[in-house]
């Protein structure tokens, strides 16, 4: 069946999520789930492993150590790692200049910041080191001019990893979403507060 038929194709499914996404508006469930079903087919493809096209090698481990902060393991149940989260960012702001620079920008503050700190770039910190520093940008209310840009950066990467992981095959069994199916996707308050809940952050 030609693309015609089947709606929108692929890539312009991302273009559409990824455009939705910067400016913070509701989305097509289906564009999410395309987008993941890409970055696992540009997994198989290379071998097994996803290999980032927007990101650096560097930048995009980093956004995996976040992804995996943000929503762990946890008593079995899969995290953001599981879910592909780091492919789907990274696919994501591989077709939108906004999110690219956002973290490109957000990894180099953060490294920035924690070597100000006397510690190695953010990946190469111990977790301890990781953690306590996150606390700090993990929260509004600690807001301040040597800080409001790494408050940013850990929004967009919090709520993207949250938006990620529940358009994600193992994100939608985590947690019992409900009966009614919707076009658009929110992530429903319950649903938010349980991931930050698996985070050590919360």
């Amino acid at each position: 069946m030609s693309e015609s038929h089947q709606g929108p194709s692929r890539r312009d499914a991302v273009r559409a999520l990824a455009s939705a996404i910067a400016a913070a508006a509701s989305f097509d469930r289906l564009w999410a789930e395309q987008v993941h079903q890409m970055a696992a087919q540009s997994a198989v493809a290379s071998g097994g492993a996803y290999v980032p096209t927007a990101l650096s090698r560097h930048e995009y481990q980093t956004v995996e150590r976040l992804a995996d902060l943000i929503i762990p393991v946890e008593n079995g149940a899969p995290g953001a790692l599981q879910a592909g989260v780091p492919a789907w960012i990274d696919m994501l702001a591989g077709v939108n200049d906004q999110l690219k620079t956002i973290y490109k920008d957000g990894v180099a503050w953060l490294d920035a910041a924690m070597k100000r700190r006397s510690a190695p770039e953010f990946v190469a910190a111990s977790p301890a080191q990781q953690t306590a520093f996150l606390e700090l940008i993990a929260y509004r209310r600690n807001d301040s001019p040597d800080l409001t840009g790494g408050i940013q950066f850990f929004t967009w990467v919090r709520r993207m990893t949250v938006d990620g992981f529940y358009t994600s095959r193992v994100g939608m069994r985590d947690v019992y979403l409900g009966n009614s199916p919707s076009a658009t996707f929110t992530v429903p308050a319950e649903s938010l507060e349980y991931a930050l809940k698996r985070s050590p952050l919360a």
